[in-house]
Parts: structure tokens; C-alpha cells; sequence
């Protein structure tokens, strides 16, 4: 039985402010070269304004939809938020971040990402500003025979 392999590596997505980077290339090519066969894929962000999401990938009117929903539930300005240092976007980044999530655990089977027929990967940038977000990729499970 082969022993457990266990790889990381770190790439940088610049952002061109609020909105959806499709990421799904960049994790899988992470995966193939970890000679993993079967095992699992941890895509992390460190960031607190921005974060990560497994959806829709053949209708962009889907992301466009959810920027709209959390336009509405999580406004920029809005003066319930205190924590404004960076702007009126500053406090609604990191709400839309700590609800959907800065990171996404995903299956790796026969050496790729194991992913639905329509799923995509995204950092989903909360800022209106350009920003450059590193994503960590940590790869384990049983490597390729």
C-alpha cells in the first residue's frame, strides 16, 4: 500500500473588483499534478473580503443573479455598519465573505476533480476595487499507482 501523499501549492488571482473569476482551471491543474488518484482537494482564499464558491459555470445570468440577491440583503452603505475604514463597501465584503465561505473541500477521483456537469469554480471578489487574492490548494489522498 502506498503512502499517503500530501501536496500544496499557492496561486494569485487579480480581481477587477466585484464580481465572479472562474477558477476551476487552476484548481484542476493543481490536481493533475499532484499525482493524487483519489483523495481530497482543499481550495482555501486568506482573505476576508472575498471568497469562494462551487456553482453554476454555462449561465453567467446565475452569478448575475446572486450579485443582485446579496446587493439586496448585504447593501454597500447601509448604516446599520460601523466598519467603514475602507468604505461603504468595506463591512458588506466581509458579511458576503463569512456567508458563502472562504473555503470548499472537493473530491478528487482517477486523478482529476470530481465535479458536476455544470459546476464551476469561482472567487467571488466582494470589493469594488481591483484587489490580487492568493488561493491555496492542498491535494491528499492516495497517490497514482
Amino acid at each position: 500500500m502506498s503512502a499517503p501523499v500530501v501536496v500544496q501549492r499557492e496561486f494569485v488571482v487579480d480581481t477587477r473588483g466585484r464580481g465572479f473569476r472562474d477558477i476551476t482551471a487552476e484548481v484542476a491543474d493543481v490536481v493533475a499534478a499532484s499525482a493524487v488518484s483519489i483523495g481530497t482537494a482543499l481550495v482555501f482564499t486568506p482573505h476576508t473580503s472575498c471568497s469562494l464558491l462551487l456553482g453554476e459555470n454555462a449561465d453567467p445570468t446565475v452569478r448575475a443573479d446572486l450579485e443582485r440577491w446579496f446587493a439586496r440583503a448585504v447593501p454597500d452603505g447601509d448604516p446599520i455598519f460601523r466598519h467603514d475604514a475602507e468604505g461603504p463597501d468595506d463591512m458588506p465584503a466581509h458579511v458576503r465573505s463569512i456567508l458563502t465561505g472562504v473555503s470548499l473541500g472537493l473530491p478528487v477521483g482517477n486523478g482529476t476533480l470530481t465535479l458536476g456537469t455544470w459546476q464551476g469554480i469561482y472567487l467571488w471578489e466582494h470589493r469594488h476595487a481591483a484587489h490580487r487574492r492568493r488561493v491555496v490548494v492542498t491535494v491528499t489522498g492516495v497517490p497514482t499507482p
